[in-house]
């Protein structure tokens, strides 16, 4: 794997994500925002979370991504590999063997952090956790035309009006 700045990233966006989601599935656009990193490319990493299971998403209006499992269950190391590109062979050259036994170091010890730990330690400093507000319904206006009595009122009703069954 290469630790790049996608990983990192992607646990900060699992952080925001992990904080807010007890009010319901989180906007990637609101992450965005707060991440400061641009949507597109936080889809492109929610899709590879998603595909390997950290992450659920939730379609239409009041939609976006929930944790697939408890915080507890998710460590720092599987975000991380689902996120970054793996070594490539012909990538470390001459001291690839040192870069491959640090990356092995580096995961192990990944491995041993949840997302539950990282999102304790930044509980505290969060204020803008808040309820999404759902929109009710509204009403259907009435229709702003003018009624006039003998009028069709419906494609039906139009019809038969020319065939004399008005």
């Amino acid at each position: 794997m290469r630790m790049s700045t996608k990983g990192r990233f992607a646990i900060d966006a699992l952080i925001d994500m992990t904080l807010r989601q007890a009010h319901g599935p989180v906007p990637l656009a609101s992450i965005s925002a707060r991440q400061q990193v641009s949507l597109s490319y936080l889809e492109q990493m929610f899709g590879r979370l998603r595909r390997v299971g950290i992450v659920d998403s939730t379609r239409g209006p009041g939609g976006g991504y929930t944790l697939a499992r408890p915080a507890s269950r998710v460590s720092v190391a599987e975000i991380v590999s689902a996120v970054d590109e793996p070594l490539s062979g012909d990538e470390a050259g001459l001291s690839r063997e040192l870069w491959q036994q640090l990356n092995e170091v580096m995961l192990a010890h990944m491995a041993t952090i949840t997302l539950e730990s990282l999102v304790e330690t930044h509980r505290g400093e969060v204020t803008d956790i808040q309820p999404v507000r759902r929109r009710r319904p509204s009403a259907q206006a009435p229709a702003s035309g003018v009624n006039y009595p003998g009028t069709p009122n419906s494609v039906f009703a139009f019809g038969r009006s020319f065939v004399g069954g008005g």
